[in-house]
């Protein structure tokens, strides 16, 4: 991908003082959206099904659910909501099955509860359904929209006229559209997210979206699958030199929920977009949601990320080899960072406060934004991170004078055999544990499991004292089972227990991504 070179210019610490300094320049002059907008859109799980009764049920889900109250507060109605032709006088028309009563009592409903409407139109002759553009119509629409109580338009670029103007590039002419949709929503007078829908090669919107537009899409549509989620990650993380309050990257909507990907990777999804400072908006039937889809969205520390006010997107300090370090820095002098894993196997993945440009410290409390646990560390930041996960902290330096009493940060990873093991074959696993506190840890002690019908010993597992910066590891023997299923995955676990001045901990890593198959050490012959 043509942007994932903007890459390699900006894997370094320095790139963190220079986005520090950077300063808020003025965006879309209508001043909303000064963070990412937050809320749903029914394409990626109704498509061409949107109505009335839809959006509806939608709201009321949000407004029930906890959703709204966590700050989500667009509902948006993507392509399909109208007829194939305007009425005798130009309006656009709502389709009369699917919004009976047409759109304003719509957004009447959606205001009662507290949230807000949003619609989609195209800069072009028709939208990318084939339904009418609003090529010719900008000011017509903007205030047919307004009249209707709209709060937000998604407007895409299908189906755009560009023999009409000679002599401009597809960009320029886009550029110009966009900008004459821009104006007719001002003058409307009422208050109007803008989010532009250009992500073709080329059109490279970040350039030049934030004059006309409050969020611009910057990677092709999202799919429900990993690949596309890091793809779309990958062709917008180099781009946060052009977000900034009220104009934003927009790497498309969330998939969390539509049940193509592991928890673990929407989990994943989620802090990316958020680190980004990305529009949180999702894409699925949020009544059908599970728990712990549901909780992925209403992660209170993880939005505050998303929504911190400074808004500074998270800058890349390390991406080598499908491993990331992220750093966002937030309002009070904290930061967000992200260790992103997208490789098929756990690994440790480490930095420190003064790579991704925290200040000076004695030391600094971590708090793990997914299990809400926190430790202090004297300036290593690291974690074991599965496959496809992450690992995401928010960092406080902490003042000589502070007393808190926190955990040493401490990291316990594995290191197994690579590749098929054999019936009966044995093989070496090494367990470590890093203490990156600032105090000593006591009375350590490392554990290891393997599956059914594996077996497994170390020489030793026990340690009286971890100084602050050391690393103990032991080496494990595992013996694969003589006899057993032809394939299997084998999660190996490791568990350290220690004491330190906060009191006893009990953590635990385990590596199961790789295929760890038994098989015969000969294949048999084919009779």
């Amino acid at each position: 991908m043509r942007r994932g070179k903007l890459l390699i210019a900006c894997l370094c610490a320095a790139l963190l003082a220079v986005a520090a300094a950077v300063p808020a320049a003025s965006a879309e002059a209508n001043r909303l959206a000064l963070t990412p907008p937050m809320g749903w859109n029914d394409w990626y799980s109704a498509f061409c099904g949107v109505s009335a009764q839809l959006v509806e049920q939608t709201a009321q889900t949000m407004a029930s659910d906890g959703l709204r109250t966590a700050g989500y507060r667009y509902v948006n109605i993507d392509d399909c909501w109208m007829t194939p032709s305007r009425d005798s006088a130009g309006n656009l028309v709502a389709d009369p099955t699917r919004f009976p009563s047409g759109i304003k009592p719509v957004a009447d409903y959606l205001h009662s509860l507290g949230l807000r409407l949003g619609i989609y139109e195209d800069a072009g002759t028709a939208t990318c359904a084939g339904l009418p553009g609003s090529y010719g119509h900008e000011a017509q629409d903007a205030a047919t929209f307004a009249s209707w109580g709209v709060d937000y338009v998604k407007y895409d670029r299908c189906n755009i006229p560009y023999g009409e103007f000679p002599g401009e590039s597809p960009e320029q002419v886009q550029q110009t559209l966009y900008a004459r949709m821009s104006a007719a929503l001002k003058a409307t007078g009422r208050p109007i997210v803008f989010s532009i829908c250009n992500p073709d090669p080329g059109d490279d919107p970040w350039a030049w979206g934030a004059a006309v537009a409050n969020l611009w899409r910057t990677t092709p549509d999202i799919a429900d699958n990993f690949g596309s989620m890091l793809a779309n990650f990958e062709g917008t993380v180099g781009l946060f030199r052009s977000a900034r309050p009220g104009a934003w990257n927009d790497p498309d909507m969330l998939q969390i929920g539509n049940g193509g990907s592991t928890t673990l990777e929407y989990q994943t999804e989620f802090s990316l977009w958020a680190e980004m400072a990305a529009p949180l908006i999702a894409s699925t039937n949020l009544a059908t949601l599970s728990a712990a889809d549901l909780a992925i969205y209403e992660n209170r520390n993880v939005i505050a990320v998303d929504q911190d006010p400074l808004g500074k997107p998270g800058v890349p300090v390390r991406g080598a080899g499908g491993l990331w370090a992220l750093s966002k820095q937030l309002r009070g002098g904290d930061h967000a960072v992200v260790l992103f894993n997208s490789t098929g196997a756990a690994t440790r993945i480490a930095t420190s406060a003064r790579a991704v440009g925290l200040p000076g410290a004695p030391r600094y409390r971590l708090t793990n934004l997914w299990n809400r646990q926190s430790s202090e560390s004297g300036g290593g930041i690291a974690a074991f991170v599965p496959a496809h996960g992450v690992a995401m902290f928010r960092i406080t330096p902490l003042p000589s004078r502070d007393t808190e009493t926190l955990a040493p940060h401490s990291v316990l990873s594995l290191s197994p055999h690579p590749g098929q093991i054999h019936f009966g074959e044995l093989i070496t696993v090494i367990v470590s544990f890093t203490n990156q506190g600032t105090s000593t840890i006591n009375r350590l002690t490392l554990g290891f499991r393997a599956p059914k019908g594996w077996h497994g010993r170390t020489s030793r597992n026990y340690r009286a004292a971890l100084r602050p910066g050391r690393t103990f590891r032991v080496a494990v023997l595992a013996l694969a089972p003589s006899v057993g299923p032809p394939a299997a995955t084998a999660a190996l676990t490791a568990t350290a227990s220690y004491t330190s001045t906060a009191g006893r901990r009990v953590i635990g890593a385990t590596f199961g991504e790789q295929l760890l198959a038994p098989t015969a050490a000969t294949l048999p012959t084919a009779k």
